[in-house]
């Protein structure tokens, strides 16, 4: 992470194939550590030049002005002058949004440090952790992507995701309702032909620091009783306060509420703007093959 951060300290947007000749160089790599894979065949270098981009970014040290692009943060220079030969775990630590990061990935029994696994973990937990935290990974930059485009897009996304939990099923319909005068209602979910059955949604796209509060509940609350409808999903890409949470509770309708990370997480579970990568799979011996009997 540190010749990373020190390629990029000259402030400029760079590509990840030009980050990479310059780590390579400043790394002295040759021609046999160029040519190293992992398992999967993927090149070793670009592997971890990826995570190391990927816990920078996290810990707030560099941004991603545009795709396949990065840059290095006001708090990126001070980590570098600071910590010119190495850049590790514990140093990104420091920082909250790290913090918050790592605790997305179920953290392992008998770890000292959030979300890694260590020399205590069996081959299947180790497996286990890195899946999750890879996940992870995917989850926070797909939840930035979704922020960074119109609202339109997150009000069909939704959509497209709670149809993929099955929500509409093969007889009901999904329809995007986000237009002027909409009434604070985005969407409809009819789980039946006729629509006797319906569930209404809302989408908020806010930034990571402006949460919801019970008003914006409370006007949902409104159009779903306006539509005579007593159930409906709220979903932001923030997060809520207490006081509306308390608030969604409470009231007679069935109001369900999925925040930013929530989201991110069904996102990545029903394959919506993610892909599947690669699989492993762990092997274990056949008792019958070997069983006498």
């Amino acid at each position: 992470m540190a010749p990373t951060l020190n390629a990029l300290a000259d402030g400029g947007e760079h590509s990840l194939a030009e980050l990479r000749t310059v780590v390579a160089d400043r790394l002295a790599l040759t021609e046999e550590d160029l040519q190293a894979t992992i398992p999967s065949g993927t090149p070793l270098l670009a592997n971890r030049l990826h995570w190391a981009v990927t816990y920078l970014y996290q810990a707030g040290l560099l941004s991603r002005p545009k795709r396949g692009v990065v840059r290095i943060t006001d708090r990126g220079r001070k980590v570098a002058a600071a910590h010119p030969d190495r850049v590790d775990i514990r140093v990104l630590s420091e920082f909250p949004e790290f913090i918050d990061f790592t605790s997305r990935s179920r953290p392992p029994k008998r770890t000292g440090e959030p979300g890694r696994a260590d020399e205590r973990s069996t081959p299947r937990e180790a497996v286990s952790i890195a899946v999750d935290e890879a996940n992870a990974a995917v989850a926070a930059e797909v939840l930035d992507r979704v922020r960074q485009r119109e609202p339109v897009f997150l009000e069909r996304l939704v959509l497209a995701a709670l149809t993929a939990m099955g929500y509409g099923g093969a007889a009901g319909a999904a329809e995007h309702l986000g237009r002027s005068g909409d009434e604070g209602l985005d969407g409809v979910i009819r789980q039946d032909p006729l629509g006797l059955d319906r569930i209404y949604v809302q989408a908020k796209r806010y930034g990571a620091s402006k949460a919801v509060g019970r008003p914006e509940i409370q006007e949902f609350v409104g159009a779903l009783q306006g539509a005579q409808a007593d159930r409906g999903i709220f979903i932001t890409t923030s997060r809520f306060t207490p006081d509306a949470v308390t608030y969604a509770d409470r009231v007679a309708a069935r109001v369900i509420l999925i925040d930013g990370l929530a989201l991110a997480g069904l996102m990545v579970r029903y394959n919506i703007g993610v892909q599947d990568q690669q699989t492993y799979v762990i092997k274990r011996v056949d008792e019958d093959f070997f069983d006498e009997s």
